[in-house]
């Protein structure tokens, strides 16, 4: 119900102007999150009748200052306000606020500013008063690493015993309806910046490669991406096998190899590491999946911007119950062919 826009809780947020705007937009990215911003108190605020911040489109109303929050829980009935860049309020403005809140009976939560950290890597510490939020380190080695390969391996090998007909099926019909390789090798870069061949079935015609500089103006991939809606080079078995996400199944074997794992960030071309800058570069911190966040939350339809978004989220988080439930939204998505061509 919230992702069609129902039930979802009335925000008002306080805080500086560049702040609101950014917590607005994490709000406004995922109607599912049931958080819906109805007006903004900035610090300093001028008194400009008719103010307004845009986010995503949609213009929200400036309601006052940090002193004008009771008026303006009253005039847009918002239930919750959500405090963010609060050094302006200062802990004494912010207990006092909190005391309002609670005699009104609107919840306070308070945005400390670090974006994509998980529940299990956050813990409330109390010291000398203050509620300190301590952010554990993200775990890439020791037992979940083990755990991790392990399951990969296990995963990988059931998968290709049970679809072993269709990758059968799949085989014959590229090779019986377009001249050419079975497979088609491209290059990927892998755990620490690594090259390696990702494996896939040929969906498009031979040397379709050689065809991308004439078709760049037809462009409608993310950042440094090529994707095209219908783009003539996919082969009429291709296009059949990329609903379906078939042409992807040969990955597993990259699993087996140890080049890729079952969940990851999205495997990189060398062009695209190129062009990492230093936060980009932690995508490289573990190996490319064949599934991921990324795969789940849009695949082609995703920004650029919103695919590093979720790689270096998955990164920073990673958990083998985080992997399960990837895994699980995977198959959902990929039976209702959701963002695939």
């Amino acid at each position: 119900e919230r992702a069609r826009g129902e039930f979802r809780t009335a925000v008002l947020v306080v805080g500086v102007r560049g702040a609101v705007v950014d917590l607005a937009r994490n709000f406004e990215r995922d109607d599912a999150h049931g958080y819906r911003v109805v007006g903004v108190c900035v610090p300093g605020y001028g008194g400009d009748v008719g103010e307004v911040v845009t986010v995503n489109g949609r213009d929200i109303p400036v309601l006052g200052d940090e002193h004008s929050v009771a008026d303006a829980l009253e005039q847009v009935g918002a239930d919750t306000v959500a405090v963010t860049a609060s050094e302006r309020l200062g802990p004494e403005g912010l207990r006092k606020l909190a005391w309002e809140l609670e005699r009104d009976h609107v919840d306070l939560v308070v945005a400390p500013g670090i974006l994509d950290v998980s529940g299990p890597r956050l813990s409330m510490r109390p010291v000398a008063g203050f509620p300190l939020i301590h952010v554990e380190r993200p775990r890439y080695h020791g037992a979940q690493k083990f755990a991790k390969t392990t399951f990969d391996i296990v995963f990988a090998t059931v998968v290709l015993v049970v679809i072993s007909p269709v990758l059968l099926a799949a085989a014959i019909a590229v090779k019986l309806t377009s001249k050419g390789p079975v497979l088609y090798k491209s290059e990927r870069m892998g755990l620490d910046g690594q090259p390696f061949p990702m494996l896939k079935f040929r969906s498009m015609v031979q040397n379709a490669d050689s065809q991308v500089t004439a078709l760049m103006k037809e462009n409608e991939g993310a950042g440094v991406l090529f994707k095209m809606r219908d783009d003539p080079r996919v082969t009429t078995v291709g296009r059949f096998m990329r609903r379906y996400s078939i042409d992807e199944l040969p990955q597993f074997v990259n699993i087996l190899r140890r080049e890729m794992s079952v969940v990851g960030p999205r495997p990189p071309l060398r062009r695209e590491v190129e062009m990492y800058d230093g936060a980009v570069s932690r995508r490289l911190l573990v190996k490319p999946g064949v599934t991921g966040l990324w795969q789940v939350s849009g695949r082609s339809d995703l920004s650029w911007e919103d695919t590093v978004r979720l790689d270096l989220s998955y990164v920073d988080n990673w958990s083998m119950m985080g992997d399960v439930m990837i895994v699980a939204k995977t198959l959902k998505a990929v039976v209702g062919s959701d963002g695939a061509y």
